[in-house]
């Protein structure tokens, strides 16, 4: 699970220090440092890929199913979860501050904001 080609500053590049919770062959999970609401997740690549849109397809596949099974996951152990935000952000401009590729999982109940 280690990575070689960790980057010095990129807080991704190193999953061992980061509480990984889950994993494929080619990404990992772990919870959000400063979730909005709980369950919030980040789906990363354990290789340094900073623009999500340059995934190809066979990686956009196998994490688009983590996507799901963590879904699946989080569904089953918590009933009051309701919809799901998914999402990245891919630039600067459009609000990208670590770039090292990341999806966020957010879990949504009734009445949260």
């Amino acid at each position: 699970m280690k990575n070689k080609q960790a980057l010095p500053l990129c807080p991704f590049c190193s999953p061992e220090k980061l509480g990984v919770v889950a994993y494929s062959r080619n990404f990992y999970v772990i919870n959000d440092n400063a979730p909005v609401t709980p369950g919030y997740c980040l789906i990363i690549p354990y290789h340094h890929i900073a623009d999500p849109l340059e995934l190809n397809p066979k990686k956009i596949t196998e994490i688009w199913l983590l996507v799901q099974d963590m879904r699946k996951k989080l569904l089953a152990e918590d009933p009051s979860i309701s919809g799901f935000n998914v999402g990245f952000n891919s630039g600067h401009d459009a609000g990208q501050t670590i770039f090292h590729t990341h999806i966020h999982l957010i879990p949504r109940r009734c009445g949260d904001v």
